[in-house]
């Protein structure tokens, strides 16, 4: 298959629409492997097209990276039909249409996942939170995934889990911070909010407890024990405050 960057995005239009009025007049049955993965590529570019005018994809991938992926979902799922399946169905182009459908729009939303931010939740987590949309539990999931967790990973590395190396694919960490500090300035007290930015260095370098005591002008013995609870009481507040379409929609 030709590859085109954006600016040969014209012609590779042109292409697809050479090669598919090629294609016609032939029955579904007679096509071969390659000829299906081009039948199909414009029904890739209307998936990935509702995906860029969406929150989910916003500012994550162009419309060409859209394609690229949902491209790429197109030949996989050509290589898994059933041609048992595909020999009882009674409308051969809507079981293919139905078929491919789900696994282009799979891979542009794995491409999206993967290029998002540095929250890292499983896919079967994922794809249960977008089903469950109204489900506030999910609020707190988010939140938790990406606060908590850093607190509780063990220091001396006790835990098997944290000696796993992590190979999967670096995410947008400066997109996800953004965001988180959009809705931290929406929903927080100032208090709450620099505490959380300089905890977790959403825009600089992380801070301990004694320097965001001192940030704060804390003199006080218990200044780091006040600084925790302060971030406890912003996370909280986040789960409690953010509306649950604002987690689904990004992720």
């Amino acid at each position: 298959m030709k590859k085109y960057n954006i600016a040969n995005y014209v012609r590779y239009k042109e292409d697809v629409k050479t090669s598919i009025i090629n294609l016609e007049g032939r029955a579904w049955e007679d096509y071969t492997r390659d000829e299906l993965i081009v039948k199909f590529m414009p029904l890739v570019e209307n998936l990935a097209r509702k995906f860029s005018t969406t929150q989910q994809a916003s500012g994550v991938l162009s419309i060409n990276d859209l394609i690229q992926e949902g491209n790429s979902g197109l030949i996989k799922a050509v290589d898994r039909l059933d041609s048992a399946i595909l020999s009882s169905s009674t409308d051969l182009e809507k079981t293919l249409k139905s078929f491919l459908s789900k696994r282009i729009k799979g891979a542009i939303r794995r491409a999206i996942d993967i290029n998002r931010g540095d929250i890292k939740i499983p896919e079967h987590k994922l794809n249960e939170i977008r089903k469950n949309p109204e489900d506030d539990k999910k609020v707190a999931l988010f939140f938790n995934s990406i606060f908590t967790s850093y607190d509780i990973i063990p220091e001396n590395g006790d835990n098997f889990v944290y000696q796993l190396s992590d190979n999967s694919e670096d995410y947008n960490i400066d997109l996800m911070n953004s965001y988180l500090l959009g809705l931290m300035k929406e929903n927080l007290t100032q208090k709450q909010y620099d505490v959380l930015r300089l905890s977790y260095g959403l825009d600089c370098d992380k801070h301990a407890a004694k320097d965001i005591a001192a940030y704060m002008n804390l003199k006080v013995p218990t200044a780091n024990v006040i600084v925790s609870q302060i971030k406890k009481e912003a996370i909280d507040r986040l789960i409690s405050s953010v509306d649950a379409t604002q987690v689904i929609d990004y992720l």
